[in-house]
């Protein structure tokens, strides 16, 4: 039944056969909305040509959902003008399902109503309205619409008449397109009489009537972008003319007074314009105009919020990184502190233990000074000769204030050490060698040893001097022996708190032996003695002056 309705309404033949086999297989039945939607896209729906009534379209669409979504409440409007209310919601209503009608539309048709019932629109009552809304929808469906229209909060002190003809207006120009309608008179092209008719405006036609009921239609006049309206002076007992000039006919028309006149001939010539520039009626294009309106704001409002939420995420991500950073920092502060506090106790420990041994050492070079100065009785004699060093151990103290001033003295001091030590070594191998000669010609005989004795002597001669201070050195060495070893290691201790003490002191060797502990090496033994080199020190000398004489020669 709802097939062949819908047919006839659309003018659509209807095929009962292809009907029954489209449902054939369905198990859930025809009624379902997957099962009935195909079958109405496909052999309904694509087969609408548009030649059809679509106000009886939406009256059979009203009949079938009116009785089972309007509300049982008492409306001050009609059954009818709840109808009309709801096709004008189908109008204006968004393109998605389930259909809404948005708070700009609800305003544009409540300003239409109120403005075609005469009163004043109440911007502050609908702003209250519009806040009280429910902020989780979107707008309102048709039925919550006519139950806003119905209720009359939007039309207090106007009675259900005049509500009627508002909503009835509102529904002609939106619905019909009726662009201005009214009770004209007009020339009759036979008889020349002039008759009062209703006349209807739309888009591209007028349409005139017997009455306003629309039911004898006597005649149309086509517009198109050819039409042109002009204003005729009064004739023939006749006033506010004005003359519709089409490509077959002309049609002269007289209305009620000059405002009428001027209001039909600006709505007429407004239509031809729009015929001209081949554009729709002005409440559809006002409506596409809010419509891309309200796009435009979505997609600013969307494109907004999408860039919050990118700020947003960046933020949280920079809050993200400054949390780790801050950690991070916290944790090198925390392992600074701690190295810091390790480094502070080491440096105290280590302030410690250099105090321990500074006084230890304090005590240790108290203890030696005391012992030297114990002992400098018994070696008098023998300091007589190291006051020298004792001298030059001062200047090597103040050496240490000026470093480079200190390591030229101590090449001085080196090189005249080497020098005076390559001379007595010279002179003791030299001597040595005799020695020898003498031992052996002792053994062969007498007279020959007294031969190399004055042999000897000639040639100890012009060594004498050297003799001399070597024979001191010898018999001092001997008598000090003992009692120097225990100086000489402090002696050796102090010594070490200098760079080069040792260096300096053998720049002197050559004329002041010191007396040091002997080496576990054998002894080489003279006439006078223990020799004052081991046989190994002897060697590595004599080597050192052949490689010095190669290098001079």
């Amino acid at each position: 039944v709802l097939s062949h309705n819908l047919c006839t309404v659309l003018n659509v033949p209807h095929d009962p056969v292809a009907l029954e086999e489209h449902f054939r297989d369905d198990d859930e039945g025809p009624v379902s909305n997957q099962g009935y939607m195909p079958y109405l896209n496909k052999f309904i729906l694509e087969k609408v040509q548009g030649n059809f009534d679509k106000v009886e379209f939406n009256r059979m669409c009203w009949t079938l959902c009116a009785k089972k979504n309007l509300s049982k409440s008492p409306l001050l409007i009609s059954d009818e003008d709840a109808f009309k209310v709801w096709v004008i919601f189908n109008f204006l209503s968004e393109d998605k399902y389930p259909l809404i009608i948005v708070p700009e539309e609800i305003e544009y048709l409540l300003k239409k109503i109120t403005e075609a019932m005469g009163a004043g629109w109440q911007q502050e009552q609908f702003d209250h309205y519009k806040i009280a809304l429910d902020t989780s929808r979107e707008g309102l469906s048709a039925w919550e619409l006519i139950d806003l229209i119905g209720s009359g909060q939007f039309s207090k002190g106007m009675d259900r008449q005049t509500v009627s003809m508002a909503i009835n207006e509102v529904f002609n120009e939106l619905i019909l397109d009726v662009l201005k309608q009214g009770y004209m008179l007009k020339k009759g092209h036979k008889r020349k009489n002039w008759m009062e008719r209703w006349f209807v405006l739309k888009p591209n036609i007028i349409s005139y009537y017997v009455s306003e009921d629309l039911k004898d239609k006597k005649g149309d006049i086509i517009l198109d972008g050819n039409c042109c309206v002009e204003a005729l002076p009064d004739k023939d007992g006749k006033k506010c003319l004005f003359l519709i000039k089409c490509l077959d006919k002309t049609f002269e028309i007289s209305a009620s007074d000059k405002k009428k006149k001027q209001e039909w001939i600006q709505a007429i010539q407004s239509t031809v314009s729009l015929l001209r520039a081949g554009s729709p009626p002005p409440h559809k294009e006002a409506r596409q105009k809010r419509k891309e309106l309200r796009q435009k704001l979505l997609a600013e409002q969307e494109e907004l919020e999408r860039q919050m939420k990118e700020l947003q995420a960046a933020n949280e991500n920079k809050q993200k990184e400054l949390e780790t950073v801050r950690k991070q920092l916290e944790a090198a502060a925390a392992r600074a502190a701690e190295e810091e506090k390790k480094r502070l106790q080491t440096q105290v420990e280590l302030q410690d233990r250099f105090s321990l041994e500074l006084e230890r050492e304090k005590m240790v070079r108290q203890k030696m000074e005391e012992q030297v100065a114990q002992k400098s009785s018994e070696l008098e004699q023998y300091l007589q000769r190291v006051r020298e060093l004792e001298e030059m151990y001062k200047q090597l103290q103040e050496a240490l204030e000026d470093e480079k001033q200190a390591r030229q003295d101590e090449e001085t001091v080196r090189k005249l050490q080497a020098r005076l030590l390559e001379e007595e070594t010279a002179k003791r191998a030299e001597l040595e060698k005799w020695h020898l000669q003498q031992q052996q010609t002792i053994q062969m005989t007498e007279a020959e040893k007294q031969e190399l004795e004055n042999q000897r002597m000639i040639k100890e001669q012009a060594l004498q001097v050297a003799m001399q201070q070597l024979k001191q050195l010898e018999l001092e060495r001997k008598e000090a022996l003992e009692q120097y070893e225990e100086v000489k290691k402090k002696l050796e201790t102090a010594a070490n708190n200098t760079k080069s003490w040792k260096d300096k002191v053998a720049h002197h060797e050559g004329l002041i032996r010191l007396i040091e502990p002997g080496s576990k090496n054998p002894h080489l033994i003279t006439n006078w003695g223990p020799a004052a080199f081991t046989e190994a020190e002897l060697e590595e000398r004599q080597r050192s002056w052949k490689g010095k004489k190669a290098t001079s020669e």
